[in-house]
C-alpha cells in the first residue's frame, strides 16, 4: 500500500491539535500563583532550566528560600512540546563545537557526558517516572553525499544493511550510533517530576504568576508580576524564547516554530516490520533534518525539517499550527517507513525555539551581578537546561569554577540583524540550505555564513 500525498495530507489534517505530553490526566493541578514574597532566589520560568535550578539551588545550599513563578504553567512551551531528546552534547553537537571551541572541546564533552549522567542519577534518585532510558541516538545518511559526514572510515559507522538492521527504512544509506550520549524521556512527565522534587526540598512554585519588570533596590531585585512584588536577594531569568526582561538579549534570540506529528501506538506487527529493538533515537544528516523516536506506549514521534520564522520576530499562539509543515511532515513519514502505511496520526502540535547564531545557549549576568541568564538553545536544552543551572549558579556566586572559566560560557552570540534584513537572511539561509541538502555543496552564501561563524538553525 503507497499513500499518495493527498492521503498523506489527510492524515495529518485528521490528527488532533495537541500536545502528546501534555495530553494526559496525569498533568499536575496548576499551581496557585503568588503575591508579594521575599526569597533569597527568585526563578522566573517554569521550564527545563527554571525547575533545574530550583533544584540544583536547593541541593547546593539546603535551607535557602527558592521561589519559581510561571508565567502559564509548569512544561506548557518549549520544556513540553519537544521530541524528549536528551542529549550530552552542549555545543549543539561535535562539528558545531569544535568549529567554535576547538581547545575546550574535549572538556566540553566530558562536562556534557557527566552533565547527562547527573540527569539520569537524580530521575533514579528522586523516583520520576519520565520513561527514561539511556538507548542513544542513530544518525542516518538519506542521500549519497551525507555518507561522507558519518565519517566511513571511523569505528561505529554502519553500512546500510547494518543501519537497516537497527530501524528498518528503504531511504537509509548508511549511520552512525552513539550508544551513550542521548537518552529518551517524556519532557513533560520529567519537567514534573523535577518540580515535585524542587518542592520536597523547599521550594515554592506559582503558576499564571507574570513577571512584569525588575529593577535593583536597597541591595536586593524588586521583581513586578500581576499579583504583587517579589524581593529577591538574586534572580535567575530562565524564559526560553521570551527575552523582553532583558534589553541586551532581544537582539541575540528569534524564534522559531518547530511541528511534530505523533502516530497511534504500533501493533506488534507494525514495530517488528520496523525493527528499531534498539529504541534508539533517530536524526538524518540534512541540514534540514526530521527526528524521530518511539514513545513508552510504541507511538512514533516525528519532527523538525520545516523550522518556521515568522517577520518581527512573531511569537503567538496560531504559528503552533500549520497545516502545511503538519501535511509536509506527513508525506516524508510514510516516504520513510512505507512499510507503516496503515498507521495514522493522533496527534499534531508546535512549539517555539530560541535559536542564536552560535546554536547553543549563552550565559551571563545582569543587575550588578544579581541576576543571571541563559538562553538560546536551539533545540538542544533538554538536556544542556542542567548544565545551564548550574552555570548561573555559580556566576551568582561570584567565585570562578571550572564551569565559568570556558570561553563558552563567557563569550556571547553575535546578535541578528533588525527587520526585515533577519527575514530576508533567514529566508535565504533555508533556501540555501535545502540546496546543500540536495546537491551536497554549500553555496557562496552558507561559506560566508560559516567564516563569520552564525547560523539559523532549530
Amino acid at each position: 500500500m503507497t499513500l499518495t500525498s493527498r492521503e498523506a495530507h489527510e492524515r495529518a489534517d485528521a490528527a488532533a491539535p495537541r500536545v502528546l505530553w501534555l495530553d494526559t490526566p496525569a498533568r499536575p493541578a496548576r499551581r496557585p500563583p503568588v503575591g508579594d514574597a521575599d526569597v533569597d532566589l527568585l526563578v522566573v520560568g517554569g521550564g527545563f532550566t527554571g525547575l533545574w535550578t530550583a533544584l540544583r539551588a536547593l541541593e547546593r545550599e539546603p535551607g535557602r528560600s527558592v521561589l519559581v513563578v510561571e508565567r502559564d504553567r509548569i512544561a506548557e512551551h518549549a520544556t513540553g512540546r519537544n521530541g524528549g531528546f536528551c542529549e550530552a552534547s552542549l555545543t549543539h553537537g561535535e562539528a558545531n563545537g569544535r568549529d567554535r571551541w576547538p581547545e575546550e572541546y574535549d572538556e566540553l564533552e566530558r562536562m556534557g557526558l557527566a552533565n547527562l549522567d547527573a540527569i539520569e542519577a537524580t530521575v533514579r534518585r528522586y523516583g520520576i517516572a519520565c520513561g527514561f532510558e539511556r538507548t542513544g541516538q542513530l544518525s542516518v545518511a538519506t542521500r549519497p553525499h551525507e555518507t561522507a559526514l558519518l565519517e566511513p572510515s571511523a569505528p561505529g559507522f554502519l553500512d546500510a544493511a547494518a543501519v537497516r538492521g537497527l530501524v528498518d527504512s528503504p531511504t537509509y544509506l548508511a549511520g552512525r550510533l552513539d550508544a551513550e550520549g542521548c537518552a529518551m524521556v517524556d519532557p513533560a512527565r520529567l519537567a514534573w517530576g523535577l518540580a515535585a522534587a524542587a518542592e520536597s526540598l523547599g521550594a515554592r512554585i506559582a503558576d499564571e504568576t507574570e513577571v512584569l519588570g525588575m529593577r535593583r533596590r536597597d541591595g536586593v531585585v524588586e521583581v513586578t508580576t500581576s499579583y504583587g512584588v517579589v524581593c529577591a536577594r538574586q534572580v535567575v531569568l530562565a524564559t526560553n524564547v521570551f527575552t523582553s526582561l532583558l534589553r541586551r538579549m532581544r537582539t541575540r534570540v528569534v524564534p522559531v516554530y518547530d511541528h511534530v506529528l505523533a502516530t497511534e501506538p504500533l501493533t506488534r506487527e507494525q514495530l517488528a516490520a520496523v525493527g528499531w529493538t534498539a529504541r534508539c533515537g533517530v536524526a538524518d544528516s540534512g541540514n534540514l533534518f526530521h527526528y524521530y523516536r518511539l514513545t513508552g506506549d510504541n507511538r512514533i514521534l516525528w519532527g523538525g525539517y520545516d523550522a518556521v520564522y515568522h517577520f518581527g520576530r512573531a511569537i503567538a499562539p496560531e504559528h503552533e499550527q500549520r497545516a502545511a509543515t503538519h501535511r509536509l511532515l506527513a508525506e516524508h513519514f510514510y516516504a520513510t517507513f512505507p512499510q507503516l502505511a496503515d498507521v495514522r496520526f493522533t496527534h499534531r502540535w508546535g512549539g517555539v525555539i530560541d535559536t542564536c547564531t552560535r546554536f547553543c545557549a549563552f550565559y551571563g549576568l545582569a543587575h550588578g551581578g544579581r541576576v543571571a541568564y541563559a538562553t538560546g538553545f536551539t533545540g538542544l536544552g533538554v538536556g544542556a537546561s542542567r548544565f545551564a543551572a548550574d552555570v548561573m549558579l555559580d556566576l551568582l556566586s561570584g567565585a570562578p569554577t571550572e564551569r565559568t572559566e570556558l570561553a563558552m560560557v563567557r563569550e556571547r552570540p553575535l546578535p541578528f540583524p533588525p527587520e526585515p534584513f533577519a527575514w530576508i537572511g533567514v529566508q535565504l539561509t533555508r533556501w540555501a540550505s535545502a540546496r546543500a541538502d540536495e546537491t551536497g555543496r554549500r553555496n557562496l552564501w552558507l561559506r560566508t555564513l560559516d567564516r563569520l561563524g552564525l547560523g539559523f538553525d532549530s
